[in-house]
């Protein structure tokens, strides 16, 4: 399920109250005076088996005796009522049930089967349930309250979806004091069925939504909830405050891939790789509402400098501080504007940014001051600060800043320090929905904010140079490797198979041999030439070094035999336990000016595989110096990924250090990526270390543990990778045959050199306007799609694969239920039925995936290709409001 009927959820033209009573302080009050004091258009019914009035409202007995079917039931009734309820609610033709009753999954294994009732019982009706256990729902344009909070909140802007209750109320009752209103506001609590994912979806499509806050405790459906993530927060900003930060960072791990990963370091990497902005405290909750609440459409924040304006020196400096440690710019402002602001400011004043005013500055001087500053165009947005004193009035200083923001494109806010005295000050800054903050660091977090979402814009419309496709790995040997240990009932490869596995997808190492005894790799190390390292083999021990079972650079056949003994010894002494298979020997690599780098692969429980790359060697664990990021990856992702840790600034070259190989380095995280999609029983993995310099990457250790897969293929990633399976050839009716794929974030210009080979007719039949260059925009979200939820062919005009023909494009709604299709042939290559085999192919497509109709908006004067549909069994509807265009639909059995 997705976003079916949650329309009736959040704008029910009638609400029916199961479980209302007279009871003062009772939840079933509560929720009966909530429901009726938001002023909801249609009738709100209570029902309660004793029958009588409240509130002057008759009260109906049961379901059955309600004038109609609500489309809405709040259900506060004892939780083993529920399901025949739900049941009751479902046969009369309710479509949406808000569940306030506690009771169900969260009290274990009874509760969560009585969750399962509820949902059987729903299912038939395709009736949707937020909760249970839950404070409710509110949709204060729609005049909703179905909650039992304290307070009706204002219509606003803002989405607010949580799974705590309290940290609802918390925030409501903050934001009512401010006159901060929202959109919608979800208590989800239980998630039985609509989830973060759900609301993601609806809320991205909802016009009256302009921003989205979550706070989330847990994900249920990762794959669902990313999909819905990235699509909203190319939309509009999505900002997250994630529970239980530390909660699982430090449980037992065999790799150091797995020590390092950790549960919120993953919620982070999926985040980031969704678009959305992470907070961190109830705080930041608080400014971030105060800061969605006040963004403006009309002056956005376009860059990331910032002019800082104050009547204190000190509060200006911490300011800038807290600036630079969050990753700020402070602007530099123009000779012209210095020059500006000495004929308005006394002597004494800073010179600079930030711009110090005197303390003595009253509301002329702050309005001269940032007329100047608001006019600097190497500044982008402006904080105006004030201290109060003594000498000058602080509330007239604020309505001359508001008189100034209101007449400047370029955002304002504010910070008027103290309490008591800046209070009338804050409130005119609400009034006039002018950011304001009790503190700097709160003020510099909000301009912050908008900085970050401006950057993961950026990096969601970044476009990857054109390449080579997927590399020709090795499957065959890959597959080997890992059938092999499955048979063998191994949990681990050995250190030579790990390596072998990593050479498959083309990642260099190590040559490495496996020898049964001390006098064998004396003798294998006279073949490879010294200095060797030898090491310890053993199922057992998969951390080395800690029981003596490594040794390095060893000069001489008589070393190699003295290491292997003592080392026998060490793991007899350390590990007596462990079966020693032999050792491995391998010949040193000398590249004394190498970057030591991990990289690795864990399977989170909740998003499936997580790529690592950080900072290695033996202190990887104490250094901590890691990032993670979802796959698959691109170049661009795989970039990013090295640029959040702080040895990537090492990498680029420093005294005497040459640069490492950065395209290396990004070639092997995107092999790991593949690896883990062709091997889904690969649960963890990591190289340690992979050395870097410029002439490359090599990998000298590496662990691969192996598990029989939960599940088969790519379906355990958060993120659908790039389906292979999907490639093949379209034939013409002429017998000619085109190579066909998936399209690629890659893809980008080969899209722009189709629409250059298309005449301009076509391309306006296609796009409704006469494009000859995809803005950039555009083309990143036409060509870096969501393989889970849309799917776009490119047929190439031979096999060089150098340029195309043809995209058919197949777009899903979030139910499944339709998708909509779109066809551009390029011209020289009309008339050859090569639009007709791609819709074919198309609609073969939305068989597998199970859609039940697919449709396309066609122009009238588009004659080919509404004969194309005839021909294909599409149904020619009218749009409203449009005589245009047509809709074309097509039912797929």
């Amino acid at each position: 399920m997705s976003i079916r009927n949650l329309d009736r959820m959040y704008a029910p033209r009638s609400v029916a109250l199961v479980g209302a009573t007279a009871k003062p302080g009772a939840v079933g009050n509560v929720l009966l005076n909530n429901l009726l004091g938001a002023g909801l258009p249609g009738p709100v019914w209570a029902v309660n088996p004793k029958g009588g009035q409240i509130a002057g409202l008759d009260v109906y007995r049961d379901i059955a005796s309600l004038p109609e079917a609500p489309d809405l039931a709040v259900v506060a009734t004892p939780p083993q009522t529920v399901p025949g309820i739900i049941d009751e609610l479902g046969r009369r033709g309710t479509r949406a049930a808000v569940v306030i009753t506690a009771g169900f999954g969260e009290l274990g294994e009874e509760g969560r089967a009585l969750q399962t009732k509820m949902l059987e019982a729903a299912r038939p009706h395709l009736l949707r349930i937020a909760g249970p256990n839950c404070l409710g729902i509110m949709a204060p344009g729609n005049g909703l309250n179905a909650s039992f909070g304290h307070v009706q909140p204002g219509k606003g802007n803002v989405a607010f979806v949580s799974q705590s209750g309290a940290i609802v109320t918390a925030v409501l009752d903050w934001a009512t004091s401010r006159g901060i209103g929202f959109s919608h506001v979800a208590s989800l609590g239980g998630m039985s069925d609509v989830d973060f994912g759900d609301m993601l979806d609806y809320l991205a499509a909802d016009p009256q939504t302009k921003s989205i806050l979550l706070y989330i405790e847990s994900i249920t459906d990762a794959r669902k909830f990313m999909s819905a993530g990235r699509q909203a927060a190319r939309l509009k900003p999505v900002i997250v405050i994630k529970s239980g930060r530390h909660e699982a960072g430090a449980k037992a791990a065999a790799s150091h891939t797995g020590a390092l990963a950790g549960s919120d370091a993953v919620y982070q990497a999926a985040f980031r790789r969704a678009g959305m902005l992470r907070e961190l405290g109830i705080e930041d909750l608080f400014d971030a509402v105060e800061t969605l609440s006040a963004r403006s459409e009309r002056r956005p924040i376009l860059g990331e400098r910032l002019g800082i304006l104050t009547n204190g020196g000190g509060v200006g400096v911490l300011a800038t501080d807290f600036l630079v440690d969050e990753g700020g710019r402070l602007a530099e402002i123009s000779a012209e504007t210095v020059a500006a602001l000495d004929k308005v400011l006394p002597r004494t004043w800073s010179k600079a940014n930030p711009v110090d005013i005197i303390g003595d500055a009253g509301a002329e001087r702050y309005a001269h001051a940032m007329e100047a500053l608001l006019e600097d165009k190497g500044t982008d947005a402006v904080l105006v600060m004030n201290c109060p004193t003594a000498v000058v009035n602080n509330l007239s200083a604020a309505h001359a800043v508001i008189e100034k923001a209101e007449s400047s494109n370029k955002p304002v806010f504010t910070n008027w320090l103290g309490d008591k005295g800046a209070r009338d000050a804050r409130a005119a800054f609400q009034e006039h929905r002018i950011p304001t903050y009790d503190t700097p660091t709160g003020a510099v977090r909000a301009f912050m904010l908008h900085v970050r979402h401006n950057r993961n814009q950026r990096l969601l419309l970044e476009i990857p140079q054109a390449g080579p496709m997927r590399p020709e790995y090795d499957l065959k040997t890959a597959r080997s490797l890992v059938e092999k240990a499955l048979t063998d009932k191994r949990e681990w490869l050995s250190e030579a198979e790990a390596k072998h596995l990593l050479a498959a997808y083309g990642i260099p190492v190590v040559d490495t041999r496996i020898v049964s005894s001390g006098a064998e790799a004396a003798k294998i190390a006279d073949e490879l030439g010294y200095p060797v390292a030898l090491k310890i083999l053993s199922p057992d021990i998969t951390h080395k070094s800690d029981v003596g079972g490594v040794a390095l650079g060893l000069e001489s056949a008589e070393a190699v035999s003295e290491a292997a003994s003592r080392m026998l010894s060490r793991v007899a002494r350390f590990h007596p336990g462990a079966d020693i298979e032999g050792f491995t020997v391998q010949q040193m690599v000398r590249k004394p000016d190498a970057f030591e780098l991990i990289l690795g692969i864990v399977d989170d429980a909740t998003f499936g595989p997580v790529i690592l790359f950080g900072q290695g060697g033996t202190a990887v664990e104490v250094i901590r110096d890691k990032a993670m990021a979802l796959p698959p990856l691109n170049k661009v992702l795989a970039d990013d990924l090295v640029s959040r840790t702080r040895v990537s600034r090492l990498l680029e070259g420093y005294r005497g250090h040459a640069p490492a190989d950065r395209e290396a380095i990004a070639a092997a995280l995107m092999a790991l990526g593949d690896l883990a999609a062709d091997n889904p029983e690969v649960a963890e993995l990591d190289i340690n270390p992979l050395w870097a310099d410029g002439d490359g990457i090599v990998a000298l250790d590496a662990r691969v543990r192996i598990v029989a897969a939960r599940s088969k293929g790519t379906s355990r990633f958060a993120i659908r990778p790039y389906p292979v399976s999907l490639e093949g050839t379209l034939t013409d009716r002429d017998g000619r045959s085109y190579p066909l794929r998936p399209i690629r974030p890659e893809d980008a210009p080969l899209t722009d050199e189709l629409l250059a080979h298309t005449d301009p007719e076509d391309v306006r039949l296609r796009f409704l306007s006469p494009l000859r260059k995809l803005p950039r925009q555009l083309a990143a979200r036409l060509t870096q799609i969501d393989y889970d939820r849309e799917m776009a062919f490119v047929v190439f005009t031979d096999e060089t694969r150098r340029e195309f023909g043809a995209v058919g494009r197949l777009s899903e709604d979030p139910n499944r239920e339709r998708a909509e299709f779109a066809i551009i042939v390029r011209s020289d290559l009309h008339g050859h039925g090569l639009g007709y085999a791609l819709m074919q192919r198309l609609i073969a497509y939305a068989k597998t995936r199970g859609i039940g109709e697919i449709f396309g908006h066609v122009l009238r004067e588009n004659r080919g290709m509404l004969n194309m549909c005839d021909d294909l069994g599409f149904t020619r509807h009218p749009i409203p409001g449009d005589p245009s265009l047509v809709e074309t639909r097509l039912s797929i059995e």
